[in-house]
């Protein structure tokens, strides 16, 4: 009985034994991870240490780094405007080129995608007007039949290639506004631009000076000398591109303000391109009986321009002129009663 239980006792610390080296292996081996993940660790901060390491770095460095770009941003930005502008020309440059280009691109816009306006194709809602002999289908006052578009256009001046448009009573306004501001944009850039051009017409000229002088150079084979430094090709481009934009916005400017100027002249006597020609005619003829034309479509120049760009109270020269605005005009296209703006009565057509 007493060797049974000495056995049981050495069994038992055997076991014992046993159980506490697979602790400790268990604990070294868990040790060891630790200590490589952490000797990993030391190493590659040492490697990213050693990579970025400056003596000379602080925070300050790390601040002007971080500023770096919003440095280049400032340099480059005023650099371009130049070291003549003041900030109250910057300032003017700024305001005024973003709204003309606005207006520019609100008004083309409209006029390439509003409906110039045309008329019903049943008489039942009209009285007194004429039947289209093309398109066989009511003509109320002041609508010709455009031969472009094949149909009948309510106050059509003209049908515009630059819009693929017929420009009507609904989209006559963005017309002619675009022409204005577009004109307007060109001559700022042309007086704006005006310096960048002098000088670079001056430059490709020297450019040309120096290409003969190296070409005279080659031909004498005086290999003793010094060629002449010569352009290099992005500032060829450059310089040639300034001449080419200058020259582009004052030919705009002209050809686009004499057609702008016709136009306003137009609106100011109340008749559109088509009723100018028709009204010359009338008039001729009216002047060999003795008798004097009035057109039936002027309220006075003022008024005109009142009535066409639908300005019905002072505040409306700001909303409705020098900001964009789709308001529509006055009327329907099909008849033409007293607009509430006009503050004269309408002339007869006719007069002794």
């Amino acid at each position: 009985m007493a060797g049974m239980r000495s056995r049981q006792r050495m069994f038992a610390a055997v076991m014992r034994l046993l159980l506490k080296c697979l602790r400790l292996g268990r604990r070294r081996r868990r040790f060891k991870l630790v200590r490589q993940a952490e000797q990993l660790w030391h190493y590659g901060h040492l490697c990213l240490r050693s990579l970025l390491y400056n003596s000379f770095t602080n925070g300050d460095v790390v601040l002007d780094s971080l500023f770096e770009p919003i440095y280049w941003l400032v340099d480059h930005v005023t650099r371009w405007f130049g070291v003549t502008y003041t900030p109250a020309w910057i300032c003017w440059h700024l305001a005024y080129g973003h709204w003309n280009l606005i207006m520019i691109v609100f008004h083309y816009y409209m006029a390439i995608t509003t409906s110039p306006g045309h008329p019903p194709q049943t008489k039942d809602d009209l009285t007194g007007v004429s039947i289209c002999r093309k398109c066989i289908a009511p003509k109320p006052a002041r609508t010709h039949h455009c031969s472009i578009c094949n149909r009948c256009v309510l106050k059509m001046d003209h049908h515009c290639p630059w819009l693929n448009n017929c420009v009507g009573h609904y989209n006559h306004r963005y017309f002619f506004s675009f022409c204005l501001f577009m004109t307007m944009g060109c001559i700022y850039c042309s007086i704006s631009g005006w310096e960048m051009f002098r000088d670079a017409y001056a430059a490709i000229e020297r450019m040309k000076l120096l290409e003969k002088e190296r070409l005279q150079v080659a031909a004498n084979q005086t290999y003793y000398q010094t060629p002449p430094p010569t352009f290099s090709f992005h500032q060829r481009a450059f310089h040639k591109s300034v001449v080419y934009l200058w020259v582009l916005c004052s030919s705009v400017a002209l050809a686009l303000g004499a057609l702008t100027v016709w136009h306003a002249a137009l609106i100011t006597r109340g008749e559109t391109s088509i009723e100018r020609h028709i009204n010359k005619k009338e008039r001729q003829r009216l002047q060999k009986k003795g008798k004097v034309f009035r057109n039936p479509y002027s309220y006075g120049s003022w008024d005109n321009w009142k009535v066409f760009l639908g300005v019905d109270m002072p505040r409306h020269w700001l909303t409705r002129v020098l900001l964009p605005s789709p308001h529509l005009p006055h009327g329907t296209g099909l008849s033409w009663d007293l607009p509430p703006c006009v503050t004269k009565q309408r002339a007869p057509l006719l007069a002794i």
